[in-house]
């Protein structure tokens, strides 16, 4: 399983609470939350993003509240892999249960840099900066966690297996 885009580049403690401001909650449309993403620290974000697209941040990333919509809005608005130094417990257990893969890879937070397209392979866990000719080495996703990812989370997982 492989992921590929340009990387929106962003630095330490992004609180849930910035990646969805609370006061867009009032939607539970997925594509609603999705266009207001980011909009207090990087208002181009939601309009720029492509499918494919990545976050890559420093440590700490998704701290804050419990915020079950953040993974939900940046999966929705297209981003495909979050890669940073450290993450949020909370924000790395609602990203895997909603199909968001998220890697903690210190050495490829800071060597890549906005702009850059970088490559993913899940199954070896190699980042690839496709932009630089740099390599680096994250852990390999476990199978689970692909099933996972590409039932689109854990729901989507559960529910297949009652078939």
């Amino acid at each position: 399983m492989k992921a590929m885009g340009h990387v929106f580049k962003y630095g330490d403690n992004v609180d849930t609470d910035v990646i969805i401001p609370a006061r867009y909650l009032n939607s539970f449309d997925a594509q609603e939350l999705a266009s207001h993403a980011m909009v207090d620290i990087d208002p181009e974000f939601a309009t720029k993003v492509q499918p494919g697209d990545m976050i890559v941040a420093n440590k700490n990333f998704g701290c804050g509240s419990s915020r079950e919509h953040a993974p939900l809005c940046l999966k929705t608005a297209g981003v495909s892999c979050v890669i940073a130094e450290t993450f949020a417990r909370i924000f790395y257990r609602n990203a895997i249960n909603i199909g968001l893969p998220i890697i903690e890879c210190p050495e490829a937070a800071r060597g890549i840099e906005a702009g850059d397209e970088v490559e993913v392979d899940f199954d070896s866990g190699k980042i690839y900066n496709r932009t630089k000719g740099t390599e680096f080495q994250g852990q390999p996703f476990p199978e689970f966690m692909q099933k996972l990812i590409k039932a689109g989370g854990l729901v989507n997982y559960t529910n297949s297996k009652k078939k």
